[in-house]
């Protein structure tokens, strides 16, 4: 058997996706290639070093392309150059399965002499690759079977992952019974499997070693750094990963992980887990209330956004700079989110928010009240007594936006609530004084509330030993 003769210019990668079946002959030239199929050819191809990273056609794959077998073979052949390569090569196109150990294959070729028997055609093709290799020891070494399904398949290329579970370079899994003496092995090189996902069925393989893969694809194989968040661990992970293609050969943690790559891990550790993670307090709760009250006052001038959904669209913008060197869940009570959500307003805006949305308003008793601004009617809890004297409901929003009272009995239980304390006064009064009078005859209750005194609840003795 002679080489095949070249392709045409420019036609010598169609011709090994067509070798690969994912070209169909449309009669008068080549037809339509899938892109889904042509981008998984194009992958396959540069891991058989026919093309370049640029897809850019090799010499090697030239030389694929004239040498008259599948591509995968004919890579395997032309690397190896081995009478082992030729006869793994001629039973794999032959398609001849006596044992899952390609090993075991291997050693029936190379004892077969039948003239007449199964083994036959396979035995003249692989004399003739051995003569268009100028291979000249026909002697087969059968511990080569795992190298060089290898190099044929290297996107299966597998790892176990469990008993008789194997993962492989492509990122598809493969199982053996357990009872297969290769369903032990920490490495195999698949030449034939059937199904898909995480259960297709290993029909032929051999056992490789780390050692193999590491001197078979030095030039394939990557260090990447990993920097993720762990859902499990809910900590950020970082490690030092030896991959091929899909498949991990080796890992180490990552002594000094990127610092920015951290940040962002903890970011989707935090998106992951919600806002509700983060140290919150009742004074932080008060200044997204107030951040909200005053973009609702004002919508043009530009105030921060608050609302979870806005804070974890940008945790990169106001968290980030804020994190540390926290790397786990259980570090985030130590991040400064007072420090990170306070900076987003500029020195300019806490003056305006602290004039428009005051966290507390002096009443006439002196008293400095905290404003509940978590309803959309900012509220003023406040003891009726200590008003007396004030005829007009206090107001904030450059006095816009009267505040909602809960006028207190002496107890603190709600009364009254009202947003005009002028109707109050006149309407209201004389019938909650009547109430109240019985029920706190030690209180003050004037019949008139606009000129009385107010009254601050004298605060409670504390007692010491004696």
């Amino acid at each position: 058997m002679g080489k095949a003769q070249p392709p045409p210019p420019g036609q010598t990668l169609l011709f090994l996706l067509l070798s690969l079946g994912v070209i169909c002959n449309a009669g008068n030239g080549f037809g339509m290639i899938s892109p889904i199929f042509s981008i998984a050819a194009q992958e396959l191809l540069r891991e058989l070093d026919a093309l370049d990273a640029e897809n850019r056609i090799t010499s090697h794959g030239r030389a694929m392309a004239t040498f008259g077998a599948h591509p995968r073979l004919a890579h395997m052949m032309l690397r190896a150059r081995s009478a082992a390569a030729c006869a793994l090569a001629a039973l794999l196109g032959e398609r001849i399965t006596r044992d899952t150990d390609l090993r075991t294959q291997l050693e029936t070729f190379a004892a077969d002499r039948n003239p007449n028997g199964p083994l036959a055609r396979a035995r003249d093709q692989a004399k003739l690759w051995r003569r268009a290799l100028d291979i000249k020891d026909a002697a087969v070494d059968t511990n080569e079977a795992g190298g060089l399904t290898a190099l044929a398949y290297p996107d299966r290329i597998a790892k176990r992952r469990g008993p008789g579970s194997f993962r492989l370079a492509n990122g598809r899994g493969a199982t053996l019974p357990e009872t297969d003496p290769l369903a032990a092995q920490d490495y195999l090189a698949i030449a034939t499997l059937d199904g898909a996902g995480a259960n297709a069925k290993i029909h032929q393989a051999a056992p490789l070693t780390l050692t193999d893969i590491e001197d078979l694809f030095a030039a394939h194989i990557e260090t990447r750094e990993v920097i993720e968040w762990s859902s499990r661990d809910r900590a950020v992970i970082a490690r030092e990963e030896e991959r091929l293609y899909a498949l991990i050969l080796a890992e180490r943690p990552l002594k000094k992980p990127n610092p920015a790559k951290t940040a962002a891990a903890i970011l989707t550790g935090i998106r992951e887990l919600g806002l509700r993670t983060l140290p919150w307090t009742d004074d932080l709760e008060t200044l997204r209330a107030r951040s909200a009250f005053v973009r609702k006052l004002e919508p043009e001038a530009g105030w921060p956004d608050l609302s979870d959904e806005a804070l974890t669209a940008s945790l990169e913008h106001w968290l980030q700079p804020f994190l540390g060197n926290i790397t786990r869940a259980n570090d985030f009570p130590r991040i400064d989110l007072s420090s990170a959500l306070h900076a987003l307003f500029d020195w300019e805006k806490k003056k305006r928010l602290d004039t428009l949305a005051p966290t507390h308003i002096a009443v006439p008793s002196g008293s400095h009240i905290q404003i509940d601004y978590s309803t959309d009617t900012p509220i003023l809890a406040v003891r009726l007594q200590e008003m007396f004297g004030l005829a007009d409901t206090p107001a904030i929003g450059n006095n816009n936006v009267p505040l909602t009272l809960h006028l207190l009995s002496p107890a603190r239980r709600p009364v009254q609530v009202t947003r005009d304390l002028k109707s109050f006064w006149k309407n209201g009064y004389p019938d909650v004084k009547r109430d109240l009078k019985g029920r706190y005859p030690k209180h003050h209750w004037p019949d008139d509330p606009w000129t009385a005194t107010p009254h601050r609840p004298a605060a409670r003795r504390t007692r010491t030993a004696g």
